[in-house]
């Protein structure tokens, strides 16, 4: 019987959940999960995990007694949520969850690695070996520096929100364990901007920047891993077949399992080790002069920030209105 092209791509690529909805994971069985500001923002207004949401706001209760203000609970039940979401998946998974740092520190870096160890310590309080969490961080040089220290602490973090390859760069040299280029928002960019309403899935503006990364690492040997995310179709994902792993949404996980056809490898280790590439060296002032000179990724990643902030600041309210609730019953 014929291979769909979901079992297709699991032979050369690791599939990885993009999704805080556990029903989801527990139908595609991925091996790792990744999650956002967006998807647990989702996932909490969801009925099905209206338990998760309260037995959180309890447990933050508990822990701060009756005297507190229901600012004060709501505001550690937020911190707790996403690592309370990540509990629940890697009960699925055999592998790992990406939990991310609050977006409003992407450009505090004393902050961000304060956070990181706060999540990983609620990990570990519930028994989760920090070796099953990546920790996200956005690919701001802030964010990228934060990770450095986090990695020689023994602490894997996931660099997110990368557009450009001055990112990648600076994450490899920076021993980061796993990073993940956006396809689908640098598409996004780019026909907003060239007014074109569609590419061919090998010249897809995203697809290229991940191609490129990828033959870079590879080249010169990097031990960081690719994850491409944020599809928008299954030309993408064809496209990008061998890459370390993917991140898919399930809505494009189903549409791979109900497929079939031939899924040749896109990405080949060895063949980007023949590739002629210039070497980069990494600096603040490099990172911040490629930066300024791509604009698409210099407009995805404040907009970005700015969409992870708001989807933070409706979960903080999301929390205190369904305290409240509880509280009056």
């Amino acid at each position: 019987m014929a291979k769909n092209l979901l079992e297709q791509l699991r032979e050369m690529t690791v599939v990885v959940a993009d999704t805080g909805d556990i029903q989801a994971i527990e139908k595609y069985k991925p091996r790792d999960a990744t999650t956002n500001p967006s998807l647990i923002t989702a996932a909490a207004q969801m009925p099905q995990y209206q338990g998760i949401v309260d037995d959180t706001l309890k447990a933050a209760r508990d822990a701060l007694g009756p005297a507190a203000t229901s600012n004060q609970v709501a505001s550690l039940a937020f911190d707790r949520l996403a690592v309370s979401f990540g509990l629940k998946i890697l009960e699925i998974i055999p592998g790992r969850v990406s939990t991310e740092v609050d977006a409003r520190l992407s450009f505090d870096t004393e902050a961000t690695i304060a956070k990181a160890r706060e999540l990983i310590a609620q990990y570990e309080a519930n028994n989760i070996s920090k070796d099953r969490v990546l920790i996200k961080i956005a690919a701001t040089w802030e964010g990228i520096q934060a990770a450095a220290v986090l990695e020689k602490e023994g602490i894997h973090c996931n660099l997110t929100l990368l557009f450009g390859k001055h990112q990648a760069i600076a994450c490899a040299e920076n021993g980061i364990t796993l990073i993940s280029p956006f396809v689908g928002r640098i598409l996004d960019w780019y026909k907003k901007d060239t007014g074109k309403e569609s590419y061919a899935p090998d010249e897809d503006p995203g697809v290229l920047s991940v191609t490129e990364i990828y033959n870079y690492y590879k080249k010169f040997g990097y031990k960081t891993e690719v994850m491409g995310a944020s599809f928008r179709n299954l030309g993408e994902i064809s496209e990008l077949a061998g890459c370390d792993l993917l991140t898919i949404a399930p809505a494009l996980l189903a549409e791979l399992q109900a497929s079939e056809g031939e899924l040749p490898r896109k990405l080949d280790s060895e063949k980007a080790a023949t590739i002629s590439i210039e070497k980069i060296s990494m600096d603040k002032a490099t990172f911040d002069r490629m930066h300024q000179e791509n604009r698409m990724a210099n407009d995805k990643l404040a907009e970005g920030i700015d969409g992870f902030t708001k989807a933070l600041e409706q979960l903080e309210n999301l929390l205190s209105d369904r305290l409240s609730m509880l509280e009056a019953a």
